[in-house]
């Protein structure tokens, strides 16, 4: 079950992850990008630490909203990286064509269940489309 507590234990579990990857994300980045992917999401998640004491209180979505808000202003703009997002869902949906279902209703269909696209798979790419581009304007 998701709580206010599960939610700042991720919280401070991504902050410290980012920090401990932050000269491997940079490294990554640098070969394709600008090289300060792993720089920008240490900066950012410090920033939300800082915030979090102030929404202890508030409810998960006034403490979600705060820390997107919190990422946007001190790491970048949401399109880039919703587009990202999207981008690998998408490739994950059409990779669960060619699987065979281990878990669910579906596994019960064995080898049959090759060369189905996954519901779920198909609905979280859908989300993130929709997300990049809805707030790809603003």
């Amino acid at each position: 079950m998701i709580t206010k507590q599960s939610i700042f234990a991720w919280i401070h579990d991504l902050a410290r992850v980012y920090k401990e990857n932050r000269q491997y994300l940079t490294r990554l980045d640098s070969a394709i990008g600008d090289a300060d992917h792993g720089i920008n999401m240490d900066r950012g998640f410090t920033k939300v630490l800082d915030k979090l004491p102030d929404v202890e209180e508030k409810g998960l979505s006034d403490i979600l909203k705060t820390v997107g808000m919190t990422l946007v202003s001190t790491v970048g703009g949401a399109s880039g990286p919703l587009y990202a997002a999207a981008e690998a869902a998408e490739q994950g949906m059409q990779a669960t064509i060619p699987l065979q279902a281990r878990k669910g209703r579906a596994s019960y269909l064995g080898e049959r269940s090759i060369g189905h696209q996954d519901p779920g798979a198909t609905s979280t790419y859908l989300l993130f489309k929709s997300a990049a581009e809805t707030w790809s304007d603003e």
